[in-house]
């Protein structure tokens, strides 16, 4: 070999090493690795070579730096690998602290692999630039890190479909740039944080099926982005805050399955929610007569209270109401006719005191 030869060998080499991923990167990469086990699809077989950055499934790295920046591996896909094997993911193990080495990391999307389990490494609170943090649909367990909230970049907050227990972690409410939250089927217990509505940011907060206990916060209609709360099938108490009209972009709000009481406040019948559902509760007292051109309701569900009185007359000026159940009552009195009582079943008003009329019984 000539010595331009081994000079165009020599340059090839340490461009490569140049924009090769740091050593350190590489590391901190097998080692999470060798935490997990992937039996069927081989998702892990990439990752060979010096260069982390280079064709290794599911990691990518900031094109200036090369340093990695994102993990993304999802036991749910439409990857070649997943299409091929007619399947998808399965994965055990847990996930490395190893994993907080790669401290340029902006996303890690560990999701819907089954069987993944442990806890949340304590050290993923210590990545300053972490924007999204997702481990949807596995086995994890234990509490969520106490200093969440240190993540201050954080707009993605995902670990619904776990195992996770403990409380919510008051430090949450620090999370300023927080976008989504879903911590939905888990075993979360305690109180929804009292200053949750000082993350001005968050759009969607989903909570429902855990062990969640005490009163909705009032500091709620803080979060004037909020378009969807679920807090169903939790063990929430107390009344109803008054809050929900000051929330102008609020569309669905579901409660069902609580242990809600008091009486309803009139401002949420013409506060904008499009989807309403507070079934089996405690909620007593009558419908407020407050419906009007606000009250667009594509579904609208009260049933299985202790509603009394009559249904309310003004029910006939909203400007929609798509779906209606007051079924499971102590209603009483005739059922309005016209819209939007003329398409409605019987069931949406079965086992009620004493109404009568379409499409029931005559009165």
């Amino acid at each position: 070999m000539d010595l331009v030869s081994i000079l165009t060998v020599l340059l090839v080499a340490a461009t490569s090493a140049v924009n090769a991923c740091p050593p350190s990167d590489r590391a901190a990469l097998l080692a999470f690795r060798a935490a997990l086990h992937e039996p069927y699809l081989g998702i892990f077989n990439s990752w060979t070579g010096n260069d982390c950055c280079h064709n290794w499934y599911g990691v990518s790295c900031d094109p200036m730096t090369r340093r990695v920046a994102d993990i993304n591996l999802r036991g749910e896909s439409e990857d070649p690998i997943f299409e091929k094997a007619h399947r998808t993911g399965f994965m055990t193990g847990s996930i490395s602290p190893a994993i907080c080495r790669l401290n340029r990391l902006s996303s890690i999307i560990i999701a819907d692999w089954k069987g993944i389990s442990g806890e949340i490494p304590r050290c993923i609170t210590r990545l300053p630039f972490l924007r999204i943090l997702d481990l949807i649909g596995n086995k994890i367990s234990g509490d969520i890190p106490a200093d969440i909230g240190n993540l201050r970049r954080l707009t993605v907050l995902n670990v619904a479909d776990n195992l996770i227990s403990g409380t919510i972690p008051p430090s949450i409410a620090g999370l300023s740039s927080l976008m989504h939250l879903d911590l939905r089927n888990n075993r979360i217990s305690g109180e929804v944080p009292r200053d949750i509505g000082r993350l001005t940011m968050l759009s969607r907060a989903l909570l429902s099926r855990n062990q969640l206990t005490g009163p909705i916060p009032s500091s709620i209609s803080n979060i004037y982005r909020l378009a969807d709360l679920d807090l169903s099938l939790n063990k929430i108490s107390g009344p109803l805050p008054d809050v929900f009209r000051k929330m102008p972009v609020l569309a669905t709000l579901n409660l069902d399955c609580n242990k809600i009481s008091g009486n309803l406040p009139p401002s949420i019948i013409n506060s904008g929610i499009s989807i309403l559902n507070l079934s089996q509760n405690a909620i007593g007292g009558k419908i407020p007569d407050a419906f009007g051109p606000r009250s667009y309701f594509t579904a609208l569900d009260l049933s299985h209270n202790n509603l009394k009185g009559s249904i309310p007359k003004s029910i006939a000026m909203a400007s929609f109401i798509g779906h209606l159940d007051l079924s499971h009552n102590h209603l009483c009195g005739p059922i309005p006719a016209g819209s939007p009582f003329d398409h409605l079943e019987a069931s949406s008003f079965l086992y009620n005191d004493c109404l009568c009329g379409k499409p029931l019984r005559a009165c």
